[in-house]
């Protein structure tokens, strides 16, 4: 069904578009949000990819492409956005987390460990360990998805998942009381 929605719109038709939108938006919107941390911005990202699909669709050489195709340009546009946010200098805003059902294995604790971890990853950690651990993709797919080697994305994998590790261990730790340091 969705293979001759995206038929059509490829050819210029709207309305098939537009039932594609929907779902490929919150899709977009999921990827962006788990990469950029931040509701508003990830709406944003998600909306200005789903204009670009929309103007690049027609340019597609294969149908068969089209989700991979999506999640590399809405990579493509987290990673511009953070790079915009980088010379824009720091935020300082909170957390948010993401919406979803509770998972009875991971406490509160636990969940914000991993979201203090996840925000010391480069952006190229977090798209690997995004296009992996929540879209379940391959490594070969997730090369394609983000124009490098599968070599290239399976040692982003490992450092990203060596990143991990070192913050969830130094969180740990116990803090050093002042009068240690002296």
């Amino acid at each position: 069904m969705e293979q001759h929605l995206i038929e059509r719109a490829k050819r210029g038709d709207r309305n098939a578009f537009s039932e594609l939108a929907p779902g490929l938006g919150d899709r977009l919107y999921a990827v962006a949000h788990r990469i950029l941390r931040d509701r508003e911005v990830a709406g944003d990202v998600a909306q200005q990819t789903l204009i670009k699909v929309w103007r690049e669709l027609p340019g597609l050489r294969s149908t068969d492409h089209f989700d991979g195709w999506s999640y590399r340009l809405v990579v493509n546009a987290c990673y511009d956005e953070l790079r915009r946010r980088r010379r824009a200098g720091p935020d300082l805003s909170l957390l948010e987390t993401d919406d979803v059902t509770p998972d009875v294995q991971l406490t509160v604790a636990d969940r914000d460990q991993l979201d203090r971890g996840f925000e010391r990853l480069s952006p190229d950690h977090r798209a690997v360990i995004v296009l992996t651990f929540y879209l379940d993709y391959t490594a070969p797919e997730i090369s394609r998805v983000l124009g490098v080697p599968v070599g290239t994305v399976r040692s982003r994998l490992h450092y990203a998942k060596q990143a991990m590790r070192a913050a969830l261990e130094a969180d740990r730790r116990p803090a050093l009381d002042a009068r240690e340091w002296a």
